[in-house]
């Protein structure tokens, strides 16, 4: 295996084991149509796959939990709604 694809594992897997292993995996499986059911009308999901990569980055890095509701918060409306969907994050953004 290469040096970049060996990385690449080594990163997934800090992901996947870390702190918000849990929404990382919820996140990485909502379906097209349930992002539809989300956010309708859309068909953009630049805001989705940022949403998906701030929080796998905040598990491998464990951030704080705080840290990463502003960081959500940051990426407007749409970032809000999806992650509303996800259990560890709904309370701390339900009245966003």
């Amino acid at each position: 295996m290469n040096k970049r694809l060996k990385r690449l594992f080594e990163e997934a897997d800090k992901a996947f084991d870390g702190k918000y292993a849990k929404e990382v995996e919820e996140l990485n499986g909502l379906s097209r149509s349930e992002i539809d059911q989300i956010i309708p009308g859309t068909t953009d999901l630049k805001t989705y796959t940022v949403l998906v990569k701030l929080v796998e980055k905040a598990s491998k890095e464990n951030m704080d939990k705080a840290e990463l509701i502003d960081q959500i918060k940051e990426t407007g409306e749409i970032g809000i709604s999806i992650a509303k969907t996800i259990s560890g994050f709904y309370e701390d953004l339900k009245d966003v």
